[in-house]
């Protein structure tokens, strides 16, 4: 699914690798595993970035649902694209939600904004069949003892924080957030798995 990703993003922007592209919540190591190169990568993130980096990418640590950064970063200028896989979901809340959009039509004319669709059958973060439709007491409880968490949490305070801040979004929000955009979607098996707000002319 991966390759099939990276090749449709090609096709939507086949002038990649003179782009300068700035990224949402991504990694060096997603960039150096990918199928395509751009120009340029700047990784925005609110973690740790790797001490050493190829010339092609750059990277630091700021939140852009916060307007000072997401101007400074605009100021700067010279992003053609941005890009995002899977992080609106967990900036936390519709507010912030509209924030993180704020700054994604500020940094550039173009995006390709990729998020878990809600109604997919399997959680993609905790692999669990219908885990985002149970109450959240139920998730922070299940999160503590289902065998395919990445990393367990230790307490119920932390449990509780693993799930609050994942909020997973359907073909409504993602059109309201980006009703510029064509809002594209990656099927596994018949159902919609993802869904991808693109901002291209012409639209892919």
């Amino acid at each position: 699914m991966r390759i099939a990703r990276w090749e449709r993003f090609h096709r939507c922007f086949p002038g990649i690798e003179n782009m300068s592209v700035v990224d949402l919540g991504g990694t060096a190591e997603m960039w150096l595993r990918a199928q395509v190169r751009p120009k340029h990568v700047h990784l925005i993130n609110l973690e740790e970035h790797p001490a050493e980096l190829p010339d092609w990418i750059s990277a630091e640590i700021a939140d852009v649902t916060d307007p000072a950064v997401a101007a400074e970063l605009s100021a700067r200028g010279g992003y053609d694209l941005v890009f995002s896989n899977s992080t609106i979901e967990h900036v936390g809340g519709h507010s912030q939600r509209r924030l993180f959009v704020a700054a994604v039509e500020q940094l550039a004319p173009l995006h390709w904004i990729q998020t878990p669709y809600r109604y997919f059958p399997v959680e993609p973060h905790f692999v669990a069949p219908g885990f985002q439709f149970l109450p959240l007491a139920a998730r922070a409880r299940l999160v503590r003892r289902w065998p395919l968490v990445h990393s367990r949490p230790d307490s119920p305070e932390s449990a509780m924080n693993a799930v609050i801040n994942i909020e997973l979004l359907t073909r409504t929000e993602m059109r309201y957030l980006f009703p510029r955009s064509v809002l594209l979607g990656e099927r596994v098996v018949g159902a919609t798995k993802s869904l991808i707000a693109v901002r291209r002319e012409p639209a892919c």
